[in-house]
């Protein structure tokens, strides 16, 4: 649970603030399609192929659990026309100012680096951004072309989210921010984003693009995710035996990303994709690198001539996340029809060594709630740790 910050009185005393408030209205969208990211032309075949919005959701979320806190009345925000901000804030504050209008739909990164540009020029203490690392890239850069810096603070919205300076969920953002406006201690975050294209060919290349000051907060997400050390192959490769000997016939295998899950894959022989997510039955492929809605429609299906489903998932490395960030092709509306009961989590153990907890951001408050409290996971052949999911 989120640790309690503010009591009812929260704000009280505070000066006005002028906060940048930026929304970047297609992040998030080619996640529950497999895109793994919305750069370039995957937002074309995200729109075409019917993608629903995400980041919208994820601001009004993040807003909600602000005047939660009572701390929308102290703010101004300066934001952007439309559904880059002013069309989520109107409904929650009257205390705001457009400092920059989209010129067409789409919109652009080129309309996030304007915006941003716009709200340093009138003096912002703090840029509060929805979208995942490409958006930060972009409120960097328009930082840098200004000339001038100011905290950044990422509300999650995207497919990826590698930086180190997202709050693990849009309400704990919030929570953020309202401890930042009574202390004002700052930290360093680091701006990291991947290689789309090389990510959509499954390999994960990760680039550092910068260093900026991010609120101090146990809630920020603060280490990048790791990649899997050789010495730990062995530990992974027992994991996935016991896996595959203890599968059931007659249930569909739901494998997220991940190298741990994907050992599962290549011992059973089948084609796979480390990045996405995949489905076998009776140790054979279903289908490689599925989309939400094809995954879907598998589940009730297959549900409803009798056979079971099951998921396996392995926490993002640094970070602790099982569900939301790279897997949301594992919709909640999915983990309902499968259910808490057939969720394996498996682990090696020098990665849950180093997490303190288990993570959730689905998107969906009731589904978060479900899969919260503690959770088995497997480190070895035969082998389970408890660990807390917040």
């Amino acid at each position: 649970m989120l640790r309690k910050i503010l009591d009812n009185e929260a704000g009280a005393g505070m000066r006005e603030r002028k906060i940048c408030f930026v929304v970047n209205p297609f992040a998030g969208m080619g996640g529950a399609l497999g895109l793994k990211g919305t750069d370039g032309r995957a937002l074309d075949i995200a729109l075409a192929r019917g993608a629903k919005p995400v980041s919208p959701i994820k601001a009004k979320q993040f807003l909600e659990a602000c005047m939660s806190l009572n701390i929308v009345s102290k703010l101004v925000f300066l934001t952007a026309g439309g559904d880059m901000g002013v069309n989520i804030l109107s409904k929650y504050t009257n205390s705001y100012r457009v400092v920059y209008e989209p010129r067409k739909w789409p919109t652009s990164r080129d309309d996030t680096f304007r915006a941003v540009y716009n709200c340093l020029e009138k003096g912002v203490e703090m840029i509060v951004f929805v979208g995942g690392d490409g958006t930060a890239r972009d409120v960097v850069e328009a930082m840098r072309s200004y000339g001038a810096v100011a905290p950044l603070l990422g509300v999650p919205a995207g497919v990826k989210m590698y930086s180190s300076i997202f709050a693990v969920s849009p309400r704990a953002a919030a929570f953020v921010l309202a401890d930042w406006l009574k202390n004002g201690r700052l930290c360093s975050g680091e701006i990291v984003d991947v290689d789309e294209e090389a990510f959509r060919r499954d390999k994960l290349v990760l680039k550092l693009y910068g260093v900026v000051e991010t609120p101090c907060s146990s809630m920020i997400v603060g280490v990048s995710k790791q990649p899997t050390p050789d010495s730990e192959k062995e530990n992974i490769e027992a994991i996935a035996r016991y896996i595959i000997e203890n599968m059931d016939e007659c249930t569909l295998y739901i494998l997220g990303p991940g190298s741990t899950v994907k050992e599962v894959a290549r011992l059973l022989g089948v084609d796979y994709s480390l990045l996405g997510v995949d489905v076998i039955h009776n140790g054979r492929l279903v289908v490689r690198d599925v989309d939400e809605e094809r995954l879907y429609r598998l589940v009730v299906e297959h549900l409803a001539r009798g056979g079971k489903a099951k998921i396996i998932v392995t926490p993002i490395g640094g970070q602790g996340f099982i569900f939301g960030r790279g897997n949301q092709q594992i919709s909640p509306r999915i983990i309902r029809l499968v259910g808490r009961e057939n969720i394996i989590v498996v682990s090696s153990r020098s990665k849950l060594r180093r997490l303190k907890l288990l993570r959730v951001d689905t998107g969906d408050t009731s589904v978060d709630e479900l899969l919260r409290g503690y959770i088995r996971v497997v480190v070895d052949y035969g082998e389970e740790e408890v660990r807390r999911v917040e």
